[in-house]
């Protein structure tokens, strides 16, 4: 009988290890973060409020780790085997509190994941977080509909609507990755001037 159960369970054992060795292996997946020129520090003068930086809201496509390209038409996909080390809307922000520190006139920085009451507060919509392929070739697009808030009224005091367009001669990932880093560095940029400038303007209405 105990001769009969141990050569049943050797059985079970090198049915389930022949199993396992035709089970489908997982493709390897490159995770990416996203690259980042050195911004210059603006030498205009610091402005004596806060901002708090949101992640802005997408849609579930954008909303995920996956490197997204529309290779044609409304149809969008992703790349095979790479992807960001974050969700888009946090890479976006992430990559806008570091510039708004580059720049230096905003000092009295934080991110929504701490939760800190700020003067203002920098939301909005990622419309765009893509490669696309075109008639003029690649090109990452991106488009984010900003919104300047009072922290506490929460009420709007100004929007606006960015967008980049960054062409592309190399259809690789890593190439398609830089890409995307200089298309955020374009924007953070005219973001943070717009950003700068809407605060300080309000800045004196609101104290």
């Amino acid at each position: 009988m105990r001769r009969t159960l141990r050569l049943s369970t050797l059985a079970l054992l090198v049915s389930l290890s022949s199993a396992c060795s035709i089970l489908p292996q997982a493709d390897p997946t490159d995770v990416y973060r996203l690259p980042s020129a050195s911004a210059a520090r603006n030498p205009g003068a610091a402005a004596d409020w806060s901002l708090r930086l949101n992640k802005p809201l997408a849609s579930d496509v954008l909303n995920t780790q996956r490197i997204a390209v529309v290779p044609q038409g409304n149809l969008i996909s992703s790349y095979k085997g790479a992807r960001w080390s974050d969700p888009a809307p946090a890479l976006l922000r992430n990559r806008l509190l570091d510039a708004f520190q580059a720049d230096g006139r905003l000092t009295r920085l934080s991110a929504d994941d701490a939760n800190l009451q700020a003067d203002y507060e920098l939301a909005g919509e990622l419309q765009a977080f893509q490669s696309e392929y075109s008639a003029a070739g690649l090109a990452v697009v991106l488009r984010y509909d900003a919104r300047l808030v009072h922290g506490r009224s929460q009420r709007i005091l100004a929007s606006r609507r960015f967008e980049v367009r960054q062409p592309l001669a190399d259809k690789q990932v890593p190439a398609v990755v830089e890409g995307f880093g200089q298309a955020t560095d374009r924007l953070a940029a005219q973001l943070v001037d717009w950003a700068v400038a809407q605060g300080t303007q309000y800045q004196p209405k609101n104290q």
